[in-house]
């Protein structure tokens, strides 16, 4: 199935998309979270599509999606896991994939818009494949993984590269920042989803294509790097293990290009729908989302 939650933020309520069509399911009586994940919610789903069929309303159309899922517990960004964007950073390759935290605050809409932050001067995009757990676990196998993957979601890793590689520290400075980590639109549960070793993944840039890119370049696939986060993370229902990006972000320009406030990305991956952000400038207003 293709989930969405739709609706104001903060009040953002299930529906499912069915032959193309949004419907509501609030009388789910349930949001999509993690508990609806690792309690077997799309069980429940699936009795009450069955019991309401063809009584299902439709959203009004233009009505906002939010996030698919409303509350992960953490997002688990793997680095560096296509050889062309190695080359395109300027990094080296890693002996073991490369494992950063994304922070939950950071979570956004796929279409609410992105804030570069105060002082920015690289800030930079990331179309990625993100794996949503469906329950726990820890030191996962690697032919064992797949039982414990849920679904998959867009996810666009946005970035601030002047504070991961110039501020010291971790490069959680450059990852977290307020709207940050773009989600959706759909959660797509995995008896879905066509196999994740050939996936186009794109981007453009004020309608210029940008990152054009297959999942079958991965340094590592889905399932060792499930197996791999699940020695140092436990993994929990809900969680999102995003797993890279392809060539084609902006510090791989000649000369670098990175955004600007007015700029507009839109971005997809095949089965999972697309999703569009435009680059707002950060002001100092407490109820902005900067």
């Amino acid at each position: 199935m293709k989930l969405f939650r739709h609706g104001p933020r903060g009040d953002e309520k299930p529906g499912v998309l069915i032959q193309d069509i949004h419907y509501d399911v609030t009388s789910l009586g349930e949001d999509y979270t993690n508990e609806f994940i690792g309690s077997g919610g799309i069980k429940r789903l699936e009795q009450l599509l069955l019991k309401d069929k063809g009584k299902l309303k439709a959203i009004a159309p233009g009505e906002r999606l939010g996030t698919p899922l409303a509350n992960p517990a953490k997002i688990v960004c793997v680095g560096l896991n296509y050889k062309d964007h190695i080359r395109e950073t300027g990094f080296e390759a890693a002996a073991e994939p490369i494992l950063f935290l994304k922070a939950i605050s950071a979570l956004n809409g796929p279409f609410d818009g992105v804030t570069i932050p105060k002082d920015s001067l690289q800030t930079d995009y990331e179309t990625e494949l993100g794996v949503v757990i469906g329950k726990k676990g820890t030191n996962v196998t690697i032919s064992d993984a797949e039982d414990y993957i849920f679904g998959y979601v867009l996810h666009n890793d946005i970035s601030e590269r002047a504070y991961m590689k110039l501020r010291g520290g971790t490069w959680d400075k450059g990852k977290g920042c307020n709207t940050f980590a773009p989600v959706g639109p759909y959660l797509v549960t995995s008896d879905e989803f066509p196999a994740t070793n050939n996936l186009n993944v794109w981007l453009k840039l004020n309608g210029e294509l940008k990152q054009n890119g297959n999942t079958r370049d991965f340094i590592y696939p889905v399932n060792e790097l499930v197996s791999y986060t699940s020695e140092f993370f436990g993994l929990f229902p809900g969680d999102i293990i995003s797993t890279g990006s392809p060539s084609g972000s902006g510090i791989g320009c000649k000369p670098p290009r990175f955004l600007q406030e007015g700029d507009i990305i839109e971005y997809g991956i095949e089965g999972l729908g697309s999703a569009r952000q435009q680059m707002r400038a950060y002001k100092e207003d407490n109820n902005a989302d900067n």
